[in-house]
């Protein structure tokens, strides 16, 4: 698992030989980052379920400013925490251990991009989903990106946010909301 563009393209990040981390593969990382390019700049994102900070600090590379990485492993908070120091991008990475209801919780402001990628077969999308608005943690025009299995279909709306894209690789599907703006 590498680092596919930006200011640190090529770095090989740490994995885990744990069947219940499953990193995003570099083919449906590159699709992501392709479909949401213009939401990058001076970014502030989340990476919930960050399993090894792929997505997190493949954003870092592409010109986020702040990255919050959660997850309530230990071993995988451990493996991010050596990831983004090899990468020596801490000043730019905020790390919370817990559930991902608590994690949420801990983050006082809005941010511009939130990637999802839960442990598939818990369904834990749309609650995730519904908690993000409740607790107004998306930005006006921000955008939610969730990868899930193929069996989990998603509606085309969610309290305030619209479906914007939805791409099909392989078992595995990449689902954008947006922040229905107001008229």
């Amino acid at each position: 698992m590498r680092i596919i563009a930006g200011e640190l393209k090529g770095r090989r990040l740490a994995t885990l030989a744990d069947s219940r981390i499953r990193p995003t593969s570099e083919k449906v990382k590159e699709a992501i980052f392709s479909m949401i390019a213009s939401y990058l700049d001076d970014a502030v994102v989340i990476d919930l379920f960050s399993g090894t900070g792929n997505l997190g600090l493949e954003a870092i590379s592409r010109g986020v400013n702040l990255v919050f990485f959660g997850d309530k492993s230990h071993k995988s908070m451990e493996l991010i925490r050596k990831n983004i120091q090899y990468c020596r991008v801490e000043k730019k990475c905020i790390t919370i251990l817990g559930d991902w209801k608590q994690i949420l919780k801990k983050i006082a402001k809005p941010v511009d991009v939130i990637f999802l990628d839960p442990p598939y077969e818990e369904g834990l999308l749309e609650d995730c989903i519904e908690t993000i608005q409740a607790i107004s943690l998306l930005n006006e025009g921000g955008i939610i990106v969730a990868e899930h299995g193929i069996r989990q279909a998603l509606p085309n709306t969610l309290g305030s946010l619209v479906k914007i894209k939805e791409k099909k690789y392989g078992t595995v599907v990449v689902t954008i909301y947006s922040q229905q703006l107001e008229d």
